[in-house]
Formats: structure tokens, sequence, C-alpha cells
């Protein structure tokens, strides 16, 4: 298993220990020092700083399977969190210089002042295979420079890991406090963020939410007040919503479900609009009687075909999950919308009489590049006539 990664390099200054004690050498990147996490891959072509800044990816070490990561730097822009919240990444060759207008800093020198640990150098195509055949396993980053590695302790680390199943990251990756937020999409032509007419008031629940979310729901007229995944059930009603968004997040949905489904049980009962994407689609779920259960691998690109029942439209979806909605024993009155095409998994839910209703994939991201935005006007039509 092992020789099949070997790589030789003059001075190794970076590593990924696996659980089972594979070793994968390589050239450290970014901050200096180690962390633990699900070894995950995502093949995206594009947006790597999205994908770094995803809230979802926390305690997520990211394997890029495209080779050219870094050629167009770092922006002021395109960040979808506060700070990035994933335990490391790595890169098959060397972090590609800058060769962008909107470039602002360099991939490196971001990921060290946000404090990322990277490793380049690494044989990304073996090891997606390997997360393929074997799930994805528990390992650990360590961007040593020139101190001493101890791979037989990382290792120890990583068996030693809880891991993501039954873990709630939820709580802690989104907002603390109830902000406001008005910022539309941004716009290429003009450099700045767009704004819109206000036609509707959204409360969005922030589980670890992505900023173009929130975008996508101020320039399609949304007021959005984003509050915590604690915010009881009274003070989201006394915020007067016209409808509430659940948002995506990190970390086994029925761990970070103990909170939050008894809050989304009395916003069904409420009668309220809900809109629910990626790990905000699993708590809709379980508060409907649902269950959901961890992937082998997980979904995590921007190429995935997702086809809606209803009229057999196929969109390219971005996708960022390892856990889903489970088709059996799904209860009655709530019916799938939509199928992935590659695993015949659950994308979306609709409840049958009322306005709720949620996508396992996230349309802000725009892979298609706008095959999935009707999602947001679907939602406003609903606060307009309920």
């Amino acid at each position: 298993m092992s020789e099949k990664f070997a790589r030789t390099f003059s001075k190794p200054t970076g590593a990924l220990v696996l659980e089972d004690g594979t070793v994968l050498e390589g050239r450290g990147i970014g901050k200096l020092g180690e962390a633990v996490g699900e070894v995950c891959f995502n093949t995206s072509m594009t947006g790597y700083q999205e994908i770094i800044t995803d809230p979802s990816y926390a305690g997520q070490i990211i394997t890029f399977t495209f080779p050219h990561i870094g050629n167009v730097g770092v922006n002021d822009e395109d960040d979808e969190s506060d700070r990035p919240l994933a335990c490391g990444v790595l890169f098959r060759t060397d972090i590609t210089s800058p060769s962008n207008f909107r470039a602002r800093f360099h991939l490196d020198e971001w990921l060290h002042a946000n404090g990322v640990i990277g490793v380049s150098g690494i044989d990304t195509r073996a090891l997606t295979l390997h997360i393929r055949d074997g799930g994805a396993p528990k390992g650990v980053i360590s961007n040593y420079g020139g101190l001493e590695f101890e791979a037989r302790r990382c290792q120890q680390m990583a068996i030693e890991w809880s891991g993501l199943e039954g873990t709630d990251l939820a709580t802690g990756a989104g907002t603390d406090s109830i902000v406001k937020w008005s910022k539309g999409l941004w716009r290429l032509g003009t450099g700045s963020f767009e704004g819109s007419e206000i036609k509707h008031h959204v409360v969005a629940i922030d589980y670890g939410a992505k900023h173009n979310i929130f975008r996508n729901l101020a320039s399609s007229g949304c007021a959005v007040t984003v509050v915590p995944p604690q915010t009881p059930i009274k003070d989201i009603l006394a915020l007067k919503p016209d409808g509430v968004f659940l948002s995506n997040g990190p970390g086994d949905p029925a761990a970070t479900g103990v909170i939050a489904v008894p809050i989304i049980k009395e916003l069904i009962k409420s009668g309220l609009p809900i809109f629910g994407i990626c790990l905000g689609h699993q708590l809709l779920a379980l508060a409907l009687g649902a269950q959901t259960g961890k992937m082998q691998q997980g979904h995590r690109g921007a190429n995935h075909p997702v086809k809606e029942i209803a009229t057999g439209k196929v969109e390219i979806t971005s996708q960022n999950h390892g856990f889903v909605v489970l088709e059996d024993g799904l209860p009655d009155g709530i019916r799938p919308t939509h199928v992935s095409l590659f695993d015949k998994t659950i994308e979306g839910l609709a409840v049958d009489g009322q306005p709720i209703f949620s996508v396992q994939y996230h349309p802000e991201a725009s892979p298609g590049p706008q095959d999935s935005h009707y999602l947001f006007s679907r939602f406003t039509q609903l606060m307009s006539v309920t």
C-alpha cells in the first residue's frame, strides 16, 4: 500500500500520515505545525480560495485533484467565510505563481497568514484512489520545516482522533451573535457588491454558511438576519421573518441535530417558508423524521450532475458533503425532488402541502454556472404567497 505512494525528495519538509501507517512526504507550505482530520478529495478545477474558506471543511484535510493550484492568487472578494476552518490542504505540485489581475496575495503567503497547514508534492492521484476504494481515512498533516518528523506519533494521533461521525462542528463554525447581511453578488464589471430592492426578510440560521449564499439571498431582494444555531425559536419568530433559511456547515448532522432539530420542528409548525442547503437540508430531513448516514468518500467537486425529478432537467452542481439523507424510511409526505446521477442518492426534498424544500448541493456556487439559481427565486416566490 505505502509503496505506491513513495516519492523521493532531497529534503522533505512536510508529510501526510494516515491512520494505517501510510506516509506521503512532500514540501511543507503555509503554516508550520500539524493537524489531525479526515482526508477527503475535491475534483474542482477552479475555486480553490472558495473551497478552502468553506466552513463545511472544518475537521477535514482537502486533497485537490487538479494539479495547478495558486495560478489566480488570492483576492479580497472570494472568501466564503471570515476564516478558513479546514485542517489542511494537499497539492500535487508546488503552488503556481499568481497571474490574474484580481490577485492580491500569493496563495502560500495567504495560507501562512490564515493558519492553514499544507503539503505540496503529494501523489494526489494515488491518494484519491485510496480514498475512493477504502473511504475517507483519518490522518495527520504536518509542515515540520527543518524540525524532526515523527511518523509513528502522527499515526497514533490519527488513530486516537474520534473522527467526524458523531461530532457536532456546526455550532462553532458560524456566527456567535445576531448580525445583519446586506451585500449582494459581486459583479466583475463594477468591481463591487450589488444592492437590491428589499422585498422580504429572511432569518438565516448559520451552521457554517458560505457567504455567497447570503449574497444570493440579498440579490434576490431579501434583507438577511443571520443568527447562531442555538437561537431559541421565540427569538427567531420575534424577528418577524417572511422565511427561514437553514445553511450549510460541517460535521455530523445527527450530532448537530441535538440542538437544531427541536428548533426546526417548531419552525415547521409556524407555517413559514423554509429553504435548506447541504447541512441545512440534512437537518430539515431529520426534523421531518428522516435519517442521515455517512458516505464512503462523499461528494466534493463542481461537476456533479443532478436531475430534478419533476422536470427531468439536469443541473451541473457544486457539492461538498460527507453525509447524506437516507431514502429508506423517508416519511410519508416528504418527497425527493432531486437525485444524483452519480450514485442515485437524494439531492433534494420537499414537503407536500407546505412551503418547505431543501437541496443537498450548492446552488450559490455557480458551476453550471446558473443552472441552480432558480432555487433562490423559488424561495422568494414562496414568501410572496404565504
